[in-house]
């Protein structure tokens, strides 16, 4: 899942504070190109802020392909939101248990098998039928109430990526147990980054950059660079004395970044922080802070991967990155109040 990260571009460029961590983007200097225009556009989708840096020759057609672009993204928020009761995903949820497989869009098929794919490589760390589990943690938070063991069990009852069957032949879905619900916020904006950069792209635009909610996709360089400098704040540490993690700088070109972390999302019960970050395997919270930035060929793996990886330990995570080609991860973990930084990558480019 990634964060809804700030993001600031050039000199001139933008910046809004995120819940979770900071993203900095800009250009990394290099010989000159034709000159174009750099034109920024935002509006909200998935519930968040989605932004646009596109170099263009005019106005007239950065407009365009802009409008292109988020009517595409509002497509997509109405077959994939959660909070929709008439989204596409609310829809296939409302027959779980129905014994009756859904026919879905294509876009939806292909988020659910990357989705059964990735629970299957990280031995369910990463589940999208876990929503009904985040459910419960969420009311549990608003409250300041944990939810009692009945409850979670029952919740736990429902979640498990063995109980959502697929068909690519007939592309349907099919949800085998009744009061099953999907969630597919730590994947569905990745996917989403890749079809805001395939239009620009197809539009002829490739030196843009896009924005959603903190998955961010970039093209080609900038005019008169050499790639877009992107800076990922640190996990800081609660222990004065402590040496923070250092913040990480990337010069990125065809490619994305997606960070996972709960700086700002947990709250405090009875003494002990529980995160937003929900473990599938257990239904339970992370107690201790994490911050897992991915840096991958496209959008859909970096956030597929970002809060599995911040569920998994060391260990599997890195087992897990070396399966995936072209794989950078930053990962910064509080342990006992200190940050311990680690970096890997996969084996192949």
């Amino acid at each position: 899942m990634a964060l809804a990260c700030a993001l600031a571009v050039g000199a001139s460029g933008f910046a809004l504070p995120g819940p979770e961590c900071r993203v900095f983007a800009q250009e990394s200097k290099s010989a000159p190109q034709p000159a174009e225009t750099r034109f920024e556009f935002e509006q909200v989708r998935f519930a968040a802020p989605v932004r646009l840096l596109v170099y263009a020759p005019s106005e007239a057609l950065a407009n365009n392909v802009s409008r292109d672009v988020f009517a595409r993204l509002k497509q997509l928020d109405r077959i994939m939101s959660d909070y929709d009761p008439e989204s596409e995903l609310s829809r296939l949820c409302a027959q779980a248990g129905s014994g009756r497989p859904v026919s879905v869009s294509r876009e939806l098929f292909d988020v659910l098998a990357e989705s059964q794919r990735l629970a299957g490589a990280t031995g369910g760390a990463f589940d999208i039928t876990v929503a009904p589990v985040v459910k419960l943690w969420r009311q549990a938070r608003r409250r300041k109430q944990l939810p009692t063991e009945a409850q979670l069990k029952e919740a736990m009852s429902l979640v498990g990526a063995k109980s959502l069957r697929l068909n690519e032949a007939d592309r349907t879905a099919e949800l085998l147990k009744p009061g099953m619900l999907l969630d597919l916020g730590g994947i569905a904006q990745g996917y989403a980054a890749d079809e805001a950069m395939r239009i620009l792209k197809e539009a002829g635009l490739p030196r843009s950059l896009v924005d959603v909610s903190g998955d961010i996709r970039v093209g080609d360089a900038p005019p008169g660079r050499d790639g877009w400098r992107v800076e990922v704040e640190a996990l800081k540490s609660k222990t004065p004395l402590a040496s923070p993690a250092e913040p990480h700088f990337v010069t990125l070109t065809n490619a994305a970044i997606s960070t996972a972390g709960d700086a700002y999302q947990s709250t405090e019960i009875d003494g002990v922080r529980y995160s937003h970050i929900i473990d599938a395997r257990t239904g339970r919270p992370m107690t201790e802070s994490c911050s897992v930035t991915v840096i991958a060929h496209d959008a859909l793996t970096a956030d597929g991967l970002d809060t599995a990886l911040c569920v998994l330990d060391d260990a599997g995570g890195r087992k897990l990155v070396k399966s995936v080609p072209g794989v950078r991860v930053y990962v910064a973990r509080m342990k006992e109040g200190r940050v311990e930084a680690s970096e890997f990558a996969s084996d192949s480019k």
